[in-house]
Order: structure tokens, then sequence, then C-alpha cells
């Protein structure tokens, strides 16, 4: 990187002066300052986009690696299946033989869930329901206060002593 120091900035901004002049300098630097920031924009979207692309590398590694684990995982469940399928001469078993069992899961977890519902929902009768969150009786805040003072602050309306 290029070492500027006070001194080197100082000079340059003499040069300019004397190159440029009073007039224009003002607008010469608001220029340079946003061109400068241009190319620092542009160098941080260069930076962040190789490190998306390294990081999506790395991602597509990591996905080859799960599926060459995943490939030997199913051969190797393959094999043992043959070789216990040879052993006791079974039929495997279909795809709709190991859903079934799956699918009376779900059923019997959604008619639960139904029931649930039902009995949180019909329990409590709809009037209460409509009343519930709704004021029956308001008092302003003086007769709140009033009603809930201490015993102790309570003074007699007829006297003082």
């Amino acid at each position: 990187m290029i070492d500027i120091g006070l001194t080197k900035i100082a000079l340059i901004g003499i040069v300019a002066l004397v190159v440029i002049g009073p007039e224009q300098l003002p607008r010469v630097a608001r220029m340079a300052g946003s061109l400068l920031g241009r190319a620092q924009r542009y160098i941080n979207e260069v930076k962040s986009e190789v490190s998306r692309e390294m990081a999506l590398d790395e991602l597509r590694k990591m996905h080859q690696d799960v599926q060459e684990a995943a490939s030997h995982v199913e051969q190797s469940i393959a094999q043992n299946l043959a070789e216990v399928k040879s052993a006791t001469n079974l039929e495997p078993l279909t795809e709709s033989a190991i859903e079934r069992p799956i699918h009376e899961q779900q059923s019997v977890k959604a008619k639960n869930f139904r029931k649930r519902k039902l009995a949180k929902t019909s329990a409590i009768p709809a009037w209460f329901k409509h009343q519930t969150g709704r004021r029956t009786r308001v008092i302003s805040g003086a007769a709140r206060m009033v009603r809930y003072r201490p015993s102790l602050s309570r003074v007699p309306n007829g006297s003082f002593f």
C-alpha cells in the first residue's frame, strides 16, 4: 500500500493549490473524493463476490461429499438387504407397504388434533366467549382511588379530628 504521511499530503495540497488555483480546488477535491468513494465501493463489491464464490465452491464440495456418503450408505443397505433376502428367501417390502403405517400414523395424529381442538373450542359456551374482554362495570379514577385506598389514610367526611 502507498504510505502517505501528513507532510506528503500537505505538499500535494500546496502543489494542487498552485497548479489548479483556489477557485477550481474545491470542485476538484469533491470530484476526487467521489471517485475515490466509487473505487472503494467497487473494490468492496469485488471482494464480496470473491468471498461468495469461495463459499459457494465450499458448499458444492460439501454437497458432493454428502452425496457420496449417501450413495455409499444406499449401496451398503442394498447389499445387506440382498444378503438377508438370499438368507431368508423372502420378498422385499414394497414402498406402499412401508408408507402405509406412516400414513396411518399421520391420520391418527390429525384425528387427535381435531378432537383436541374441538374440545378446546366447544367446552366454553359461545355467550361467554363473546363476553370475555368486555368490561361490565366501569368506574372513574377518583372512585377507584377511594375504593382501593388503604384504610389508615381514610379521613372521615364530617370532621378533621
